[in-house]
């Protein structure tokens, strides 16, 4: 059952037209549109990474929290038509369904991700494939907070309020997070050091010999993620109640 549940999920979500234009096309039109115009750039911004090499992690953050969070705009839509209280009489476990969701947003990430990064070799980006795989591995746990967050807010908002709720959220996260451009000093740093998506972003220190993340990273990854998790699921215990 639960298998098979997931390769309904995954056929369902790749079958949508509107996930190829958000969480792929979009953030790959934006870094060519940006990051093409600064290829030559080495230092940008004075972070000691060039241009292609910042915004290919700036905006595979933007693309990943954008694929990851959208897990939401799916259950949201599946309480309104009650397909998902169908699913509670069936023997499919609770865990089981919200595992499928969050596999199935782990997938549009990683295809997001590989894309981006695709298209940061086209631009001149060339790392070991040591480099490369920490990278990668510090931005998937870094998308952790974002799952539970794409649950608890599908298990909160109706269909119409999720889209523009879902859309500000990544995109206030991305501009604090230094997605656009690198934040490196004053009372935005601090904010920015609190978020998640900033250090999705540091992930590419890694490339300059970097540790990505120091202990405040880690730190700040584990409180979102254990406060976003326990939320989500009390929001999905509160929902199933009123069935």
């Amino acid at each position: 059952m639960t298998s098979t549940y997931l390769r309904y999920e995954l056929l369902r979500t790749f079958r949508n037209g509107r996930f190829f234009i958000f969480s792929l096309a979009f953030p790959l039109i934006l870094f060519f549109v940006i990051a093409g115009p600064n290829k030559h750039e080495s230092d940008f911004g004075g972070t000691g990474l060039p241009a292609p090499l910042y915004y290919m992690i700036g905006l595979a953050a933007f693309g990943a929290m954008m694929a990851t969070i959208s897990s939401g705009a799916r259950i949201a839509g599946e309480r309104q038509v009650g397909w998902n209280r169908q699913l509670r009489i069936t023997p499919l476990k609770a865990r089981s369904y919200l595992g499928a969701k969050v596999v199935t947003a782990y997938v549009m990430a990683c295809v997001s991700i590989l894309l981006l990064y695709a298209a940061g070799t086209v631009l001149g980006v060339r790392l070991s494939a040591e480099h490369w795989l920490e990278m990668t591995g510090l931005i998937l746990v870094g998308l952790v907070p974002f799952a539970a967050l794409g649950i608890l807010i599908g298990h909160l908002l109706t269909v119409d309020a999720i889209g523009p709720v879902m859309g500000g959220t990544a995109s206030l996260l991305a501009l604090l997070g230094g997605t656009w451009f690198p934040i490196t000093s004053g009372v935005m740093l601090d904010i920015a050091r609190c978020l998640p998506s900033y250090w999705l972003v540091q992930a590419s220190r890694v490339s300059t010999g970097g540790q990505g993340w120091g202990a405040r990273g880690w730190l700040t990854m584990a409180i979102w993620s254990v406060v976003l998790t326990a939320l989500a699921a009390r929001a999905y215990r509160d929902d199933t109640k009123r069935v």
